[in-house]
């Protein structure tokens, strides 16, 4: 290394020693919250049971898998499930949990 701690090139010339941390640190969490609900799209919490959602359908997946329930759709079984929607039909929002892979 030369005096100011670069490397030196086959050719003998400085290269600058590049800093690969990132400027602005961020931690974990904070980085996560910049993902969206991949259930709702609302701003996510973390991973939970697997996947990156909200507080809000984490909880309603945890609630979803206590007891026996049976949830049923009165329409097609295709209903949106977004941040707006998605307390209307609990049976698609927990179809839509389970396909994209949350699990206890």
């Amino acid at each position: 290394a030369g005096p100011h701690g670069g490397h030196r090139s086959p050719q003998g010339t400085q290269e600058p020693v590049r800093d690969t941390r990132d400027p602005l640190p961020r931690s974990r969490a904070a980085h996560i919250e910049v993902i969206p609900c991949k259930i709702c799209g609302d701003k996510s919490s973390g991973i939970h049971y697997g996947v990156i959602t909200c507080e809000g359908c984490k909880g309603f997946f945890r609630r979803s898998q206590q007891s026996s329930l049976s949830y049923a759709c009165s329409r097609q079984q295709n209903c949106p499930i977004d941040r707006a929607s998605r307390n209307r039909c609990q049976h698609c929002r927990l179809q839509k949990c389970l396909r994209l892979g949350m699990s206890r």
